[in-house]
């Protein structure tokens, strides 16, 4: 009997602090970073072009425009990505957009919201792209566990971003 008492004490504690996690930790925010050897205006344009998207990101199943703007900045997408053999449709939307300097895009993936800032500065002929990320849900138990995969989705933009500047570089 003790022996339950002390297991269901522990189960009790981790799911406090699981809920717990949502009331505290709003945002989930990580940096990657990546060097390209190659131009600033050639890194910028590579990686802005609609097309190359799959040669980088291979789980993009489509791409559409919704919504296209003078300027970028405004405009809307739809994407099909597969996750784990499931189909997600993800809305994006461009918040941000500053020729060889910065763009910012707003992610909409059912319960999850993301706001990737891609910043890319110049080293003579290197080129340094910052991803500055910021997820959150509107689902509370999502919310919760978006903490603990932190390093999951650091690692997955970071492999977008290694994948983007082999592509780059190839060409």
């Amino acid at each position: 009997m003790k022996t339950i008492k002390i297991i269901l004490g522990i189960i009790t504690a981790i799911t406090i602090v699981f809920f717990a996690t949502g009331l505290f930790v709003k945002e989930t925010n990580y940096t990657a970073e990546v060097s390209v050897n190659k131009p600033i205006e050639e890194v910028f344009v590579t990686f802005n072009k609609q097309e190359n998207l799959k040669n980088w990101i291979p789980e993009i199943k489509s791409f559409e425009v919704v919504n296209e703007t003078i300027g970028k900045t405004g405009s809307t997408y739809k994407m099909v990505v597969e996750n784990q053999g499931q189909e997600i449709v993800m809305t994006e939307k461009v918040l941000a957009y500053v020729p060889n300097e910065k763009v910012t895009i707003f992610f909409d993936a059912e319960n999850m919201l993301k706001t990737d800032d891609y910043v890319f500065t110049s080293n003579g002929n290197k080129t340094t792209i910052t991803l500055n990320s910021s997820c959150k849900s509107d689902s509370y138990i999502m919310a919760c566990m978006f903490p603990y995969f932190k390093g999951t989705f650091k690692k997955q933009d970071q492999g977008y971003l290694n994948n983007f500047k082999e592509f780059v570089e190839k060409q």
